[in-house]
């Protein structure tokens, strides 16, 4: 029988991955095992929900068992294009090839950005180094105070963050300088990803960011997946970062989320909505709150939470939806440095229609979901991926 599903649900758990990829050692990433490194840490995942899905069967995780039959379909997927960020992973999940890789800055910005910057903004530059938000602003927010300085600083990601004091630059003007930022990057041999407005209030040794935080992204390379269902006239609802690492492209509705578990109660949502099209979900906080700091505690404990909460959404879900469980790349919290790992990640497709899952080949591109997508809703297929909507039954 051949299906097609009214709703997809599409979970992307940022940074799970499931063991090195093929081309590992070209990024520095022999060795690179989140899911794998976090279930010896855990001394044995507990994460009996995924188990059923056919996690273990994928690849033995430590605490998780096989399942006899497992519930979902179930292969790795590997990464095309250049790259192990989370925009490069997602644009390529929605079908696009990302040859030349988002730039990440480990020893600061090039001299000559910053020249340019404190040109066009008639402000100088303190900071420009790899930094929590957080501490940079406790270190350096009273000399800015007193000078008016910008605080440019970045992370393992491909970032530009800008922190002002809201009273010593108004918001107006902090969201300019942002923009002549986001300008001056675009040039290919910065290939910065992300600019980010970093506002905060209060005084020395009690600063507060404030919620005016704003992200200028990049648009995709090209037209994705998400594109063609909005211009069909089908439903792409965002929940958590999805229309931000987008920048709002083929998005119909945006969702934010606080973090993981409000991600997962907005997703289950979005169940009860009549929608023709796909909700789209990422948990950030794998990454962001545990894989950069290199915490496979808190990482390993947040999985098993994940766990808990998706009995919900599986409970929830009818039998002309079907769900995909991915990630984007990896982040072993035990791996050197603090910034992401090239690494195969895990695929489950489940749907209550199926008897049963099985094994499907592993995946040269995650653009095989975009191609799965755009085969079920019957319109145009994208330049890359092979959809596996045939082989699920």
């Amino acid at each position: 029988m051949n299906m097609s599903f009214k709703r997809i649900f599409i979970i992307v758990m940022d940074s799970v991955g499931i063991g090195e990829a093929p081309d590992a050692a070209d990024f520095g990433d022999l060795g690179a095992d989140t899911l794998g490194h976090i279930a010896e840490h855990m001394q044995g995942l507990k994460m009996p929900n995924m188990a059923k899905l056919g996690l273990s069967n994928i690849r033995e995780i430590k605490g998780v068992p096989k399942a006899d039959k497992p519930a979902a379909f179930y292969t790795k997927m590997q990464e095309a294009s250049n790259g192990k960020d989370t925009m490069t992973g997602h644009w390529e999940i929605m079908g696009l090839h990302i040859e030349q890789p988002f730039r990440t800055f480990p020893d600061g910005f090039p001299n000559e950005l910053l020249q340019e910057l404190e040109e066009k903004t008639g402000r100088k530059i303190i900071g420009n180094k790899p930094a929590s938000g957080t501490e940079i602003i406790k270190e350096l927010g009273k000399e800015h105070m007193e000078s008016g300085a910008l605080i440019v600083y970045t992370s393992a990601d491909s970032v530009l963050q800008i922190a002002a004091h809201e009273e010593i630059i108004p918001i107006e003007e902090q969201y300019r300088i942002c923009e002549i930022a986001r300008e001056l990057t675009l040039d290919e041999k910065y290939m910065v990803g992300r600019v980010i407005a970093r506002p905060f209030v209060g005084e020395p040794g009690a600063f507060e960011r404030t919620s005016n935080r704003h992200d200028y992204a990049l648009k995709p390379f090209g037209r994705t997946t998400m594109n063609e269902l909005k211009d069909a006239g089908l439903d792409v609802i965002a929940i958590g970062k999805i229309s931000d690492i987008y920048d709002g492209e083929g998005v119909t509705k945006s969702i934010r989320t606080k973090d993981n578990d409000d991600g997962m109660v907005q997703i289950v949502q979005t169940t009860k909505d009549d929608f023709q099209g796909i909700s789209f979900l990422n948990l950030v906080d794998f990454d962001a709150k545990y894989g950069h700091r290199r915490d496979p505690q808190g990482y390993g404990e947040a999985l098993e939470t994940y766990d808990t909460q998706l009995p919900e959404l599986l409970e929830n879900l009818n039998e002309e939806d079907l769900l995909i469980i991915t990630a984007d790349h990896g982040n072993d919290p035990v791996h050197h440095g603090t910034d992401h790992t090239r690494e195969y990640v895990p695929l489950l497709v489940y749907s209550k229609a199926f008897e049963s899952g099985k094994e499907l080949p592993i995946r040269q591109t995650f653009a095989d979901i975009a191609a799965t997508v755009a085969e079920n809703f019957n319109i145009q297929a994208p330049e890359h991926g092979k959809s596996f909507l045939k082989e699920l039954k």
